[in-house]
């Protein structure tokens, strides 16, 4: 294939975005590779479709899972991942959060200069078309971010119930102040999922200069006199080649990122070497600095409650998917999640450490495992973990999964945390507020009462809330583990990028899309040499 401007490796949360905004200059060709397919079936575009998106491998989801964890029992961890035109904004929650501003400051008092609150501001209101408007908040992004439309009872109840158990209410999780109980904004638009392939692709892909390739998996990138010159992929079994007439971008994520990287021969040359890669480019931190938020989920049975379980039971998913697919209207516009809090689980810190997602449904083992009746349930998950892991590739095969070692609860602190979860989780759902739909408590069960038991249950039943980041980490001259400089190009090469979750150095305390699609709202900017969108730039 003959050359591109740019060559974007993966169409996910970050991918699309980039290949929009790219594009929008007539005089440059590029080219996206994605290596699943155009996610357009209705399971996508369905809001409720999350929970089967989320359990099943398949088209639409990676599917990998870690190595045994040994913190957690020795488990293998389910870890979903979007695969399709959108990745992971195809079959996530869609919940809208941005993160605390403490955590880019953060990353600016690292050394990295342009990524302080100030600076990643203008790129979030540029994203967004946002159904608050005002100072936080752009109105004309691409990325409609709107509020639920449930009308249970439970989520005024779950915010009623934080408020009696002591904690604020908060009415914007991405205005002034994130702290408290409150709704959550969502990534819905008329009712339908509204991933970075319907914002930001969709419209764009007549653009004659936008080449997009789907079932295109990337075995490599192809280096010559420290450039990237090509990307070698897989076009369903046939072997392909495109060439890199400027820029290689990697945007496949925390995950595959790294594994691409090391398949080219990027990477820790000593661990390349012992699963029969040639390196190319010693480049140690590759793989490494893995973060992910950690979750337990807290279930109650319910009472006069219309949850999940009742209105989707026997033919009631039938009708679901039917009315939405002939009308447009109905429980398919909704994914059952539309309420939780940010909370600092001790005094003292200078922002909130836990995150709770209070969801209309008993939830367990991902929805793999259906329970038959009606509930809730909190998810709660500790923002800022200690504990590092790594993702590496065990042979040269381009097609094997990486090997994930997320190595969680592997440090005390991040073992406290989690323990105040479930003290935090009964506190809050067993205030008055909740007391007319509250039932007996599911998980973890009211024997489960002893720090050591709740332990043991944590170990035996914490999963991913499916925020893994970091594993191509942004970092200074000084940091030998990082994988790109502040401006994402992969340090010692030219010609080659990460825009995507994995060049996050911390993990910010949020849900991890918005962030995502942030990061390459700003890169498409830094490329193209522009400091600074000057609309927003107030």
């Amino acid at each position: 294939m003959p050359g591109f401007d740019y060559v974007i490796i993966g169409g996910g949360s970050a991918g699309c975005a980039l290949a929009a905004r790219l594009s929008e200059d007539p005089a440059v060709s590029v080219c996206l590779l994605e290596a699943g397919g155009p996610n357009k079936e209705l399971l996508v575009r369905m809001p409720a479709g999350v929970g089967s998106l989320i359990k099943a491998k398949g088209k639409h989801n990676w599917g990998f899972w870690t190595e045994p964890e040994p913190h957690l029992d020795n488990r293998r961890l389910w870890w979903p991942r979007g695969k399709g035109l959108g990745g992971s904004s195809s079959i996530n929650g869609m919940v809208y959060t941005r993160g605390h501003p403490q955590d880019f400051d953060e990353w600016r008092q690292m050394g990295l200069t342009g990524w302080s609150w100030s600076d990643v501001l203008p790129y979030f209101r540029k994203l967004e078309g946002h159904h608050r408007g005002g100072e936080h908040h752009g109105a004309d992004g691409p990325l409609t971010v709107s509020p639920g439309e449930s009308d249970s009872p439970f989520h005024d109840a779950l915010v009623d119930a934080g408020v009696q158990a002591g904690y604020r209410s908060c009415d914007n999780f991405n205005g002034a102040d994130q702290e408290g109980f409150g709704r959550y904004d969502l990534t819905i638009a008329n009712g339908q999922r509204w991933s970075t392939a319907a914002a930001y692709l969709r419209p764009v892909q007549h653009r004659k200069n936008l080449t997009v390739i789907t079932d295109a998996r990337t075995t490599g990138i192809v280096v010559a006199g420290g450039r990237a010159v090509a990307v070698t992929y897989l076009h369903g079994s046939q072997p392909e080649r495109v060439e890199v007439a400027g820029e290689a971008i990697l945007c496949a994520g925390a995950v595959q990122s790294p594994q691409i990287l090391q398949l080219s021969g990027i990477g820790n040359a000593a661990q390349l070497r012992e699963v029969g890669v040639r390196p190319v480019h010693d480049l140690p931190g590759v793989g490494e600095n893995l973060q992910d938020h950690l979750d337990i989920i807290m279930s109650w049975h319910s009472k006069g409650l219309l949850t999940a379980y009742s209105q989707t039971k026997g033919l009631g998913q039938l009708r679901v998917g039917l009315e939405y697919l002939l009308r447009g209207t109905g429980l398919g516009r909704q994914q059952f999640l539309e309420s939780g809090a940010f909370l600092c689980s001790r005094e003292g810190l200078s922002r909130p450490d836990v995150q709770i997602h209070g969801v209309l449904a008993i939830m367990k083992d991902h929805g793999k495992t259906r329970i038959k009746s009606d509930g809730f349930s909190l998810h709660l998950c500790q923002l800022r973990p200690e504990s590092r892991g790594r993702i590496t590739i065990g042979s040269d095969d381009p097609t094997a999964d990486p090997l994930i070692y997320a190595n969680y609860l592997a440090s005390e602190v991040d073992r406290r945390v989690m323990r105040d979860c479930v003290h935090m989780g009964r506190e809050i759902a067993y205030q008055a507020a909740l007391d007319p739909y509250r039932g007996a408590e599911y998980a973890p069960g009211r024997d489960i009462q002893s720090d050591d038991q709740i332990d043991a249950w944590i170990r035996a039943n914490a999963e991913t809330i499916y925020h893994p980041v970091g594993t191509c980490k942004m970092g200074t001259d000084g940091d030998p583990m990082a994988v790109v400089d502040e401006k994402l190009r992969v340090r010692g090469l030219t010609g080659l990028r990460v825009v995507d979750a994995s060049v996050m150095p911390t993990l910010v305390g949020s849900n991890t899309n918005a962030p995502t699609i942030m990061i390459a709202e700003k890169a498409a900017d830094m490329i193209r040499g522009v400091e600074r969108p000057a609309a927003l730039a107030a």
